[in-house]
């Protein structure tokens, strides 16, 4: 007789592990005991050795699908004489090591089930099992059992805590686990909160609603939706214009994939993503000019599957997809409690379909794209979060890093993972800060976090450097955004030592205090050094260049040609009278309110303006979609561009465009262009391997011919997959800086 304690640390906690254990344990007549505790779960097992051994072996070959073992540590004692095997009571001391599981969509049993008429959930919205359902919004504390989560003022029913007690039942400890008799429900409700029915009472008064063109506030997983048929014109253009967000597009929620293939042309990796448990909105070629009025002027859409047993009912009631949108107005948080969202979606919905199990955090919908034929993702939030980014070294400190402006997320690091936050969004309204100190709080308190060091952007105004100032005066340390950028690309690599990094995006604050955005950085772990940039552009205006194409080409054609710009170029000109342009002329000529920026992401505002294809932004990067949609990758050649000292100058470019006779061809030569300048500079900057990261490398076909262009030239390439390349991606390069320099 001998006896093995196994120590397991990952995401062994809520996905079925225990019962698993159980089994296995009994199966091969050994004894001893499992447990939960806030360093994940301890296993003894009592026996002879052969059948120890076998079951060490089942422990990896055998275990639920969700499981996942990052660390592992055994130890041979002596024999205890258990009689049997049992689970015991969860354990609460420690410092909290555990990795919580994120949200998970409805699985194929549960499913089965909610539609069939002889089962005692038939049309429950709120039926889940081991293998699926809420986790991390509904978490309070670890370890993970009921009276830590929300579901602690439900008591379970009968046949319910049966199930939960039962270790061969798909439901044991399936913390969630509830019916109709003792579980949460639904409640349909007017405007002003007033009952409209309960139960599926309330979903067929909802589906009748949508029918007449309504728009529903629906209370999901990690906080509401906005709602509407995505085939009634009349319905998205409302909800548009209550939501004040005129053509930047909206996700469109379908029943199945037979249904998505009635509207979209999805790849099979796609069908293979939006099927997965996360169940991320992914990016799909719409058919034609289908659903044209949730994503105007551009060829894909935001595409999703139910991952609630609610969207189920839902869309297993009407005939139509449905928009499914964030529930807020544009750069406040999502809403998630009942009283926040009759009083904050307020005059946006025209009913609320609500629940009573309470939501703890917030989370809204991740968002995934095929970019260069490898799933990347955009939105790292629901089904995805909070699980860590390992690390192959281990970080000299626990760090909190507070992430950019736009798209932020934040970060906390320890030891050898980094775990970052969900979507918080950008940084503009009092709103947002509030999301973002309650997250940092709730994940401080959630792993019993205390940070040795605050990483910030470098960005003085930024309001989380403000926020990092203030609230930790002596450990705060500024970050240069562009850096930030390749350490998160290195981070999810495993890399160390130096790399090319070529960083480009839209802005970020550069050392010099200008604006970058097109760079060649010379990067490691612990610092970096700017090798390379694009010639600087003149934003006009500032932050309104930013918004508009037209005052970035004006400047480029200012830079080319002073006052004296081609006819030609009559359609950017016109966009302004006389009077504006002298003014416009004299802010270029003396850099009032006009700050030079070497940023790659308005050469594409760029492009797209003297193309004719925008002049004026309704939201980010939509000149480089429209530019994105319209590459033809039988067109191979590109414009010229020269090089001097450490700056790309892209004027010979832009006068290859103007002069341009196919003007059809611009785009696709334009993204050539920078393809190619991407190899020439990296293979000037003396490094092997290189690593791609920023906003711009979300585009497809740039991301591709770019990474073919530095392999043709010997280049490991390393681009972003499960860590986004946009600014959401930030805050992990932060931790990664702020754990390895020396202090």
């Amino acid at each position: 007789m001998q006896r093995l304690r196994i120590v397991l640390n990952g995401t062994v906690q809520g996905v079925g592990f225990r019962p698993f254990v159980y089994r296995t344990a009994k199966d091969l007549g050994l004894s001893g005991f499992i447990l939960n505790d806030t360093s994940g779960v301890t296993i003894e097992v009592e026996g002879a050795r052969e059948k120890i051994d076998f079951f060490l072996k089942r422990l990896h070959t055998e275990k639920p699908p969700l499981a996942h073992i990052f660390y592992e540590e055994t130890e041979f004692l002596e024999p205890a004489g258990y009689d049997e095997f049992s689970i015991r009571e969860s354990e609460s001391s420690g410092t909290p090591e555990v990795l919580i599981l994120p949200d998970i969509s409805t699985c194929a049993d549960c499913e089965r089930e909610l539609l069939d008429p002889s089962d005692r959930r038939y049309l429950y919205p709120f039926i889940n099992c081991t293998n699926c359902g809420p986790r991390f919004t509904i978490i309070e504390r670890l370890p993970y059992d009921r009276p830590n989560t929300t579901m602690k003022e439900f008591l379970m029913c009968p046949e319910c805590k049966r199930e939960y007690t039962t270790p061969e039942d798909r439901r044991f400890h399936a913390q969630p686990n509830a019916c109709p008799i003792c579980g949460p429900e639904v409640f349909l409700t007017d405007p002003e909160g007033k009952s409209l029915g309960r139960g599926n009472d309330a979903i067929k008064g909802v589906v009748s609603l949508l029918l007449e063109g309504g728009i529903i506030g629906l209370k999901g997983i990690g906080g509401f939706h906005l709602i509407c048929n995505a085939l009634d014109d009349g319905a998205v253009n409302t909800l548009r214009r209550r939501k004040r967000r005129s053509l930047k597009p909206f996700a469109v929620m379908f029943r199945g994939i037979s249904e998505l293939a009635e509207y979209t042309l999805p790849t099979v990796l796609e069908e293979s993503i939006l099927l997965s448990p996360a169940r991320p909105i992914v990016l799909v070629k719409r058919k034609g000019s289908l659903l044209e009025s949730s994503a105007p002027g551009l060829e894909r859409i935001g595409a999703f599957l139910p991952y609630s047993p609610l969207h189920l009912l839902l869309l297993s009631e009407t005939s139509f997809p449905l928009v499914a949108t964030s529930g807020n107005l544009s750069d406040e948080p999502i809403v998630k409690d009942n009283d926040e969202a009759l009083e904050r979606l307020r005059g946006l919905a025209d009913a609320f379909i609500m629940h009573n199990r309470p939501i703890r955090r917030r989370c809204d919908d991740s968002v995934v794209k095929v970019v260069a034929g490898l799933p990347q993702i955009i939105r790292r939030s629901r089904g995805y979060v909070p699980l860590p980014l390992r690390l192959p070294f281990r970080l000299k400190r626990k760090v909190l890093a507070l992430g950019g402006h736009e798209k932020n997320t934040v970060s906390i690091g320890m030891d050898d993972r980094i775990i970052p936050s969900q979507h918080i969004g950008d940084m503009e309204t009092p709103e947002s800060m509030e999301n973002l100190e309650a997250i940092v709080n709730d994940l401080c308190s959630l792993y019993s976090f205390e940070p040795e060091v605050v990483v910030h952007d470098l960005h003085p105004r930024y309001p989380t450097a403000r926020w990092a100032f203030k609230n930790f005066p002596h450990k705060a340390v500024g970050l240069q955004h562009h850096h930030a950028h390749i350490l998160s690309c290195m981070a999810e690599h495993g890399l160390s030592g130096n790399v090319t990094g070529i960083a480009w995006d839209g802005t970020g604050y550069g050392e010099d205090g200008t604006l970058w955005g097109g760079e060649f950085l010379n990067s490691r772990l612990d610092g970096f050094e700017r090798l390379f940039h694009f010639r600087h552009i003149i934003l006009i205006g500032g932050e309104r260049a930013v918004r508009e194409p037209r005052r970035v080409a004006l400047s480029i054609l200012f830079d080319l040609f002073g006052e004296n710009i081609p006819d030609s170029m009559n359609h950017i000109t016109n966009e302004f009278n006389d009077t504006e342009l002298a003014i416009l002329y004299r802010a270029y000529t003396d850099r009032i309110n006009s700050p030079p920026s070497s940023s790659a992401g308005r050469l594409f505002d760029a492009v797209s303006s003297i193309t004719g294809l925008l002049q004026v932004c309704d939201y980010e990067a939509q000149a480089a979609m429209m530019l994105e949609d319209r590459y033809d990758p039988s067109v191979s050649d590109h414009y010229d561009y020269s090089v001097e000292g450490g700056v790309i100058d892209w004027r010979p470019l832009f006068h290859g465009i103007i002069e341009e006779v196919h003007r059809e061809r611009i785009p696709s030569r334009f993204i050539n262009t920078l393809a190619v300048i991407a190899a020439d500079i990296a293979g000037r900057c003396g490094n092997e391997r290189a690593c791609l990261s920023g906003g711009v490398f979300q585009n497809d076909p740039l991301t591709e011919r770019t990474v073919a262009e530095l392999v043709k030239k010997g280049f490991r390439v390393f681009t972003h997959r499960n860590i986004p390349s946009n600014d959401g991606g930030i805050s992990i390069g932060q931790a990664v800086y702020g754990g390895m320099i020396d202090i």
